[in-house]
């Protein structure tokens, strides 16, 4: 692999885009280390591991730590591919990008419509997390009084208040300006890289048993076992995305061909990391691995947390938490909102227009960005009438990001067995390992797109009463390709799309 990379400016940075047919609009603000903390804080282990953990045990109970380096290791083949990527095409809004000039106009847009539809559905995602840890921080956090537990209808909607609360706050950094956004980003995630290390140390330090524990199955062997192992990796596979984020933020970052590809590797690596030690933390300090707390939704990690750790240094991890969220959420609505302006710039989004205007003061895309945050918290609403249907259709977008993931490495290796894959001398390379990484990739995303679609009712209507649940995954993805579809065409219709995608290369 090559890694070695020619020195740069910011004019030189500037020329670079131009020659891909775009001017210099958004400021050139962003370093190694934000560049690196806008794909972390996507991924965002301490709110997501927080958030999850539970799901995976109660599939699988101790052994479903497996399923983490499993994942780790599919996602990083897809992680180099967008490296080498990264690296041939330093420009926002970069599954659209990348799979336009792999694999042609339709189908670019194709990827992009489904990245924007996960994005903002994840938004909203991440926003709802502020109800599992601010209320056992302080009750005052329960806004709406009565119960805070999420599914329960006072908790639900609590949820949506504190969650569109977030949206003001990260919409009003994102419009303020790139700097901000990326100091906030970074300070946040520093936060959250010395929160994942004491929290692993306290809980190591309060271990109950020793780490043979990632080899109890809870007495399920056999077939069955490989079924439920297969639906617990799902937990892992909802956490390890949006390491493309770095990506996202191109046209910002001070070299971008030499800082993404490195930053986007980076996010991953220590992503993988610090969530398997979490994992092995979780399982070797819990008070019991067998009495069903840790696959409660309820108490999961959270109750590890509290009850192992006291009430007070608890809630100091639980603060730590919140800043995670903070900050997960207001990168995955900076990454959206770059996906919009990308494509509205190239004139293959309805409003295109409006949405590609950027703020000559702030040097930021204000008005995607503010209908990012406005679509996000429509989305939130339906926690209020329907939290089982949040969560499915949260759930549900996990798969639409793989399936955009797939729509690049797919093209890419195309490409790449024709030879016709753009040289990049100097830059970051897979080289001869580019066939073998890339077939890989490929394999990995269409495998794991149909693991998280499988239409398994324990998954995604395991309350009962709701068939329409169980067959959702299939259904959204048909829905959203039908509203795509309509939007394109309407799309089509006005002035011509930008010349950059007519010939796509």
């Amino acid at each position: 692999m090559s890694v070695t990379h020619p020195p740069t400016t910011p004019d030189a940075d500037a020329g670079d885009l131009s020659g891909f047919g775009y001017g210099q609009q958004l400021k050139r603000k962003i370093g190694s280390y934000g560049s690196f903390a806008a794909g972390f804080s996507f991924v965002s282990i301490l709110t997501t591991v927080f958030q999850l953990f539970f799901f995976g045990f109660s599939f699988a109970g101790p052994a479903f730590f497996w399923t983490w380096p499993i994942v780790l290791a599919g996602q990083l083949l897809v992680a180099l591919c967008f490296a080498e990527l990264a690296a041939r095409y330093p420009i926002s809004g970069v599954i659209y990008q990348w799979s336009s000039r792999l694999g042609g106009r339709l189908w670019g847009w194709t990827a992009g419509w489904l990245m924007i539809v996960a994005q903002t559905v994840t938004l909203a995602g991440a926003a709802i997390a502020l109800q599992v840890v601010l209320p056992p921080v302080w009750s005052g956090f329960q806004l709406i009084p009565g119960d805070s537990a999420l599914t329960s209808p006072t908790g639900a909607a609590n949820a949506v208040l504190l969650g569109v609360l977030l949206l003001v706050v990260t919409t009003a950094v994102n419009a303020i300006g790139v700097r901000l956004m990326s100091v906030v980003n970074s300070v946040g995630v520093t936060c959250e890289l010395v929160g994942v290390a004491l929290l692993c140390v306290a809980l190591f330090s309060r271990a109950e048993r020793g780490p043979g524990v990632v080899l109890q199955t809870q007495g399920v062997e056999g077939h069955s076992y490989l079924w439920a192992f297969a639906v617990s990796g799902l937990m892992a596979a909802y956490v390890l995305v949006g390491f493309d984020s770095a990506g996202e933020l191109s046209e910002e970052t001070h070299n971008p061909r030499r800082t993404t590809p490195r930053t986007i590797l980076r996010a991953v690596l220590i992503s993988g990391l610090g969530g398997a030690l979490m994992l092995l933390a979780t399982l070797m300090a819990a008070g019991s691995v067998t009495d069903g707390s840790l696959g409660d939704p309820a108490l999961g990690l959270p109750g590890v947390l509290m009850s192992r750790l006291g009430d007070t240094l608890g809630r100091v991890f639980l603060v730590d938490v919140a800043i995670a969220v903070t900050v997960c959420t207001l990168a995955i609505q900076t990454a959206a909102t770059r996906m919009v302006f990308s494509m509205a710039r190239d004139r293959v989004l309805p409003f295109a227009d409006g949405l590609a205007k950027v703020n000559p003061r702030t040097g930021t895309p204000v008005r995607a960005s503010v209908v990012v945050a406005v679509v996000a918290a429509a989305v939130l609403l339906i926690n209020i009438g329907n939290p089982a249907l949040f969560t499915t259709v949260a759930s549900v977008c996990i798969m639409l990001l793989y399936l955009a993931y797939l729509m690049v490495t797919l093209p890419l290796l195309v490409r790449r067995l024709r030879g016709e894959l753009p040289a990049a001398p100097g830059h970051f390379g897979l080289g001869r390992w580019g066939v073998v990484v890339n077939v890989l990739a490929v394999v990995w995303g269409a495998a794991m797109a149909v693991n998280l679609g499988w239409p398994r009712a324990k998954v995604f209507d395991p309350e009962g009463g709701h068939p329409y649940l169980q067959w959702f995954a299939p259904l959204f993805l048909a829905g959203a390709l039908l509203v795509g579809a309509l939007a394109y065409f309407v799309q089509a219709r006005r002035p011509a799309l930008a010349p950059v995608l007519e010939g796509a290369a």
